[in-house]
Formats: C-alpha cells, sequence, structure tokens
C-alpha cells in the first residue's frame, strides 16, 4: 500500500486545489509519518508521478515574495476513482505490512538468558508510554474543540491498538516466565 500516495490524493480530494508544500504542512502537523508510516520526503516525489499518471495536473505555478514556485495542483476524476480503490483497499485489508516482532520470537532461538523477556518488558514500557501520551493529547485537544469525530476516532484507534499490544505482553511474558522456569534444571539440595 503506498501510503504517500493515498495521504496526497486524500488531501487534494478534501481541500481542493494546493500545493505540496500545503499537503506537507497538513502531514506535518498530524505527524503522520510517526503514526501512520508516511514519509514526508516522498510527498513531492509522489505528486510528480500522480501527475505522470494522469491522477493529478498542475493548474499553475505561483510565487510569493522571496519564496521559491510553488505548483498548485487539483486531483482529477481519474485521480478521484484511484482515491476509492486506496481507501478501500485500506479499510478493508486486515494484514498490511511486515510484523517485526513475529519475526524475531518465532527465529530469534531459545532464551536462556532471558534478553526476550528483558526486551518484550522493555517494549511494553514504551507503548505504554505512548498509549498515556496519545490518550493525555487527545483529552487536551478535546478539551480545546480541536477534533472532529473522525479524529477522535483515530486517536482511541491508535490507543486501543497500544492496549492490545500491552495486555498480548503481558500475557506472554507470563506464559515465557512460566515456561522458563520449568526448563531449567533443578539444583541439587
Amino acid at each position: 500500500m503506498n501510503l504517500s500516495r493515498l495521504l496526497v490524493l486524500a488531501d487534494l480530494s478534501r481541500h481542493g486545489a494546493r500545493h505540496g508544500h500545503a499537503i506537507r504542512r497538513d502531514a506535518e502537523q498530524t505527524n503522520v509519518s510517526a503514526w501512520g508510516g508516511v514519509s514526508l520526503g516522498a510527498i513531492y516525489r509522489e505528486l510528480r508521478e500522480l501527475e505522470g499518471e494522469t491522477l493529478v495536473k498542475s493548474l499553475r505555478t505561483e510565487t510569493e515574495g522571496r519564496r521559491p514556485a510553488r505548483t498548485i495542483y487539483e486531483i482529477t476524476a481519474e485521480g478521484e476513482r484511484e482515491l476509492r480503490i486506496l481507501r478501500e483497499r485500506a479499510l478493508t485489508e486486515l494484514r498490511q505490512g511486515s510484523d517485526a516482532v513475529a519475526v524475531a520470537l518465532v527465529f530469534g532461538g531459545t532464551d536462556a538468558d532471558g534478553v526476550v523477556l528483558h526486551l518484550l518488558a522493555a517494549r511494553r514500557d514504551a507503548l505504554q508510554r505512548e498509549l498515556d501520551g496519545m490518550a493525555a493529547e487527545r483529552a487536551h485537544h478535546v478539551k480545546h474543540g480541536r477534533l472532529g469525530a473522525v479524529d477522535v476516532a483515530v486517536f482511541r484507534r491508535g490507543e486501543h491498538l497500544r492496549a492490545a499490544e500491552i495486555a498480548w505482553i503481558d500475557e506472554t511474558l507470563a506464559a515465557l516466565g512460566t515456561s522458563q522456569a520449568r526448563s531449567r534444571p533443578e539444583t541439587a539440595r
């Protein structure tokens, strides 16, 4: 899934004609690179590729003061169709992307020295900090009327995903800790 493409087309569809800097600014303000995996540097390249595919078209170039010239882009009817396809795929595909945690656990070998338990516990702590931070940020924005229902839903999804992984880690730590205790040879008394 090309998330840069989805972001650019969705931003143009939602806000109308605009230049790449405005799209990038929207992406930066929402911090989508951190939670959505969108590379901000790819936005301008994506605009050029979309234009080559006639999914967007350039309307004009504007120069403001001493700033560099900026090309204003608009989504085409074909771009709107592509956006519908990308949005549907993003919302209906159940598995998106790789799972580094699963690969590390399955192919990482035994944990005789307890490194995996330690790393999982550290991951749990980091996820808990993220969860707490997201909840506090959401509450702050809601208090000041800055978030709409969809924005709140996106925050809550992130919170639920982190809470679910925390619960899984707690369960896994308990299971691995128990199995390691059983596999240790008993010492002579």
